[in-house]
């Protein structure tokens, strides 16, 4: 079999960005319908659309797995799922740039945490700071939607430790296709217990796909491909543009229109979630094992 072709550095880049946008404005065509349908149920169709493409890509074998690897990509599911679930709850109480700015917390604390310099002290003060600045418009803020971007931020962090574990494990996209349908069984009883009437329309179901394919099936596909060209850091460098995405999302389909303090506080996560990841790519590399 011939190698997978590595495209340019533009290109990489390029598909990187479409990723970003096409997470985002999924994002905002599924608030967009909040009204109508439930976030639990827009949540479970989405991972349901993902879990069946990503099996169907990757069709992982599940002989000869032990109880470890069963754990690893169980625990990966189950934040996977809750990640989702967790943000989209906050989606539907607070502006989609400020919930992923909160969100963002998350994967900038396993980036600083990974390092013992002092110096990276100064990326936890300026998302602090980003952080503190949206609490001065507290009154223009649910605190519920707030506390659940929180918990959404937390998810995405075990998320990020558990994905390198289950890559061990599991090769290629089986680890992810695998925790994508742990994911769905286990949002099943919350959403087919509480929500299964307004799985009886078929236009639901058709809107739960699109998000799925805007907010997963898309980014996926063009990360896997992005990452063949794209070191780590400058990956983790373009991410770091979640939340300005998110904002442009939020104005353009949903009229969200953030005040220059909130722009502000923004600016202030995205500059320290950079920071943090230009300093983790100059860690000298770990030396590898006898």
């Amino acid at each position: 079999m011939n190698a997978p072709q590595v495209v340019g550095l533009r290109t990489a880049i390029g598909l990187v960005l479409i990723g970003i946008l096409s997470v985002q404005f999924g994002a905002g065509l599924a608030k967009s319908l909040f009204d109508d349908v439930s976030p639990t149920t827009i949540v479970w169709l989405r991972l349901a659309t993902s879990a069946a493409v990503l099996l169907l890509l990757a069709r992982p074998s599940f002989r000869g797995r032990g109880r470890t690897d069963w754990l690893v990509v169980l625990g990966f599911g189950a934040s996977l799922g809750l990640m989702n679930w967790a943000i989209y709850q906050s989606f539907a109480r607070i502006p989609l740039g400020i919930a992923v700015t909160i969100e963002f917390v998350g994967p900038l604390a396993v980036a600083v945490l990974g390092s013992r310099r002092a110096r990276d002290l100064v990326w936890v003060g300026l998302a602090a700071g980003g952080v503190l600045l949206l609490g001065a418009e507290r009154a223009d803020l649910d605190l519920v939607g707030v506390a659940f971007a929180l918990l959404a931020g937390a998810a995405w962090a075990a998320y990020i430790l558990l994905s390198s574990h289950t890559g061990r494990r599991w090769d290629g996209l089986d680890g992810l296709a695998v925790a994508a349908l742990v994911a769905v069984v286990l949002m099943s009883p919350l959403t087919l217990g509480g929500y299964a009437d307004e799985l009886a329309s078929p236009q639901i179901w058709l809107v739960g796909a699109a998000v799925g394919v805007l907010s997963s099936v898309i980014p996926y596909s063009a990360e896997l491909i992005a990452l063949r060209r794209l070191a780590p850091a400058v990956f983790g460098i373009l991410m770091s543009l979640e939340p300005a995405a998110a904002a442009l999302a939020g104005a353009l389909v949903l009229g969200e229109l953030l005040t220059p303090v909130q722009w502000a506080a923004m600016a202030c996560v995205v500059a320290a979630s950079v920071g943090a990841t230009r300093t983790a790519s100059s860690r000298p590399a770990a030396p590898a094992p006898d």
